[in-house]
């Protein structure tokens, strides 16, 4: 049998679901051999004769404080990128007050964003928000070490110097370029379409807000809210 003693850290005891668990994984083949009782085999293990000591209690003790461990570690994981800083332009606050609703899934936004390149080319994209927090560490725009800037592999970028453009689906949404007047983007989530173009209205659950920034040459958030299906009962019509 394993020694019971200092060998099941934290990450250990996450391996056992109960008390049982744990004392058969100290049993051996052999054991079950000679005594034909796993119960018997189990009652060996918890009374200490097979060289384990950890009983019952300090199992649970143990498994306890594992699983705050666990639950602490995870909450540390999910703080967003936004807290505590400082942030002293209104892109990075409209970017913070959105940050937690784009991560849940609550909400899906692009970022539209026109501004230079390093060569002095102007350049644009639409900018899948909640994609780019998952694939992209966001601390260092927030604190103003880096900007946010349009890459090709955004849903749309354009190059307006050279006229490069180039469109990708994303984890959220599915480009639509035929559409006549313009680009529109559907939501993988709820299939609902959302448009663009600033003379057209959004799109259902969808809304359009320009914001003025010291950082960018210009910049629009387009806000999609996911409905999530509601549930309906079915009544049985009578005779």
């Amino acid at each position: 049998m394993d020694n019971g003693k200092g060998v099941f850290s934290g990450e250990k005891m996450d391996e056992f679901r109960t008390y049982e668990d744990f004392l058969d994984s100290q049993i051996k083949p052999v054991d079950l051999f000679y005594l034909e009782d796993q119960e018997l085999a189990r009652q060996l293990v918890e009374l200490g004769l097979k060289d384990s000591s950890l009983e019952r209690e300090e199992f649970e003790t143990r498994k306890a404080a594992a699983e705050a461990s666990r639950l602490a570690s995870g909450s540390q994981q999910k703080k967003l990128a936004s807290t505590g800083k400082e942030l002293k332009d209104n892109f990075l606050r409209a970017l913070a007050e959105r940050e937690e609703a784009n991560r849940s899934g609550e909400m899906n936004s692009i970022i539209f964003i026109r501004d230079q390149n390093a060569r002095g080319q102007e350049i644009s994209a639409y900018i899948d928000y909640s994609h780019r927090l998952k694939s992209e560490d966001f601390e260092p725009y927030f604190s103003g070490k880096k900007r946010l800037l349009p890459k090709t592999s955004d849903l749309s970028f354009y190059n307006w110097r050279t006229q490069k453009s180039k469109h990708n689906n994303s984890s959220n949404y599915e480009v639509i370029t035929e559409n006549p007047s313009g680009l529109l983007f559907k939501c993988k989530n709820d299939r609902k379409i959302l448009n663009v173009d600033p003379e057209e209205l959004p799109g259902d659950s969808s809304t359009r807000t320009p914001v003025q920034s010291d950082l960018y040459v210009h910049v629009v958030i387009y806000d999609h809210v996911i409905r999530k299906p509601t549930t309906r009962s079915c009544t049985p019509l009578s005779n």
